[in-house]
């Protein structure tokens, strides 16, 4: 195991390696620069002015020498300012990257604890399996933004219940964590349902689910004991892809409630040309997604003394 995980962390720093050099590379060959885009924001700038600032920033040297003195300054632990914020990065990226994943987490965690149910339920009463088809095929077909809008318009317009948005910061308590992670746990509930169901029917046709049924155990523990922990190995690398992709942001979940998370904040980055802030939350969301993989692979093995050999 401790070979296994050494290789990988092993794997994950190339990749993050090779991820900036890349994303470095195409955020240098956008049209304009930070420099460019002040002087269209200040005409008082002069042609002097423009560059002594690229002298200032580096940004008249060349392009391997940039990446270079970039990449140090970021294995040092020295992350730079924002230019759209006027703020270090990292005080940027700490509260978005907590406000994401308190969002993310929760909806994810309560998407898979309802999925998998929904699917046992499918694959051990056939009876159940069109309605669970039918809520699965209703919860693909409902887009992101229209839910949220109908949870504000339901349960804060109408009813008077909850918040229509906002965060911790703006004084509220966690009930304004109600409506953006219910949405985003309905968003994400129809897939693990329909491997939950997959997984499971598939499962519950082996030999050794028949001989646990000949020797008296009930139902539900042949199911929960003895099927769900072997079928939950694709179920844990999909949860692990989707947190891994939302710790990204959510963001029209985010923009639909108003909420600053990691979503909007590259969002805002790219769009307001801030290199430096895009460049680390890139690499932060990639570290996080490649983290959750890990994750899921360490729980596989876990579950699956199969997988320990390999």
């Amino acid at each position: 195991m401790t070979r296994i995980l050494l290789s990988r962390l092993a794997q994950i720093a190339l990749t993050l390696a090779i991820l900036s050099f890349c994303a470095f590379a195409l955020i240098a060959l956008m049209p304009g620069d930070p420099i460019e885009v002040a002087i269209a924001g200040d005409p008082r700038l002069t042609a002097e002015d423009a560059a002594r600032l690229r002298a200032l920033h580096g940004l008249d040297r060349p392009f391997t020498e940039r990446y270079l003195a970039w990449a140090g300054n970021l294995l040092r632990g020295e992350f730079g300012y924002s230019r759209l914020f006027a703020q270090p990065v990292a005080s940027l990226l700490g509260p978005a990257l907590l406000s994401t994943l308190g969002l993310a987490g929760t909806a994810l965690v309560i998407a898979l604890v309802a999925g998998v149910a929904l699917g046992a339920l499918a694959a051990s009463r056939p009876r159940a399996a069109p309605f669970v088809d039918a809520v699965a095929v209703l919860d693909q077909a409902m887009p992101t933004f229209w839910l949220g809008i109908l949870l504000i318009i339901a349960f804060a317009v109408t009813l008077g219940w909850l918040p229509a948005g906002g965060s911790a910061e703006a004084g509220l308590g966690l009930d304004h964590l109600v409506l953006p992670v219910a949405t985003l746990a309905v968003a994400h509930l129809a897939g693990y349902a329909r491997h939950a169901t997959a997984s499971l029917e598939t499962t519950l046709t082996e030999p050794w689910i028949r001989t646990a049924r000949a020797r008296g155990a009930t139902e539900s523990r042949v199911l929960f004991r003895h099927a769900l922990p072997n079928a939950a190995l694709p179920i844990l690398q999909i949860a692990a892809l989707d947190a891994g992709a939302l710790a990204g942001g959510a963001l029209v979940t985010e923009t639909v409630f108003a909420r600053p998370g990691m979503g909007k904040l590259l969002y805002d980055a790219v769009m307001g040309n801030d290199t430096n802030l895009a460049l680390v939350a890139l690499l932060l969301v990639a570290l996080v997604t490649m983290l959750a993989t890990l994750g899921a692979d360490l729980a596989q093995r876990a579950l699956d003394p199969r997988l320990r050999e390999r």
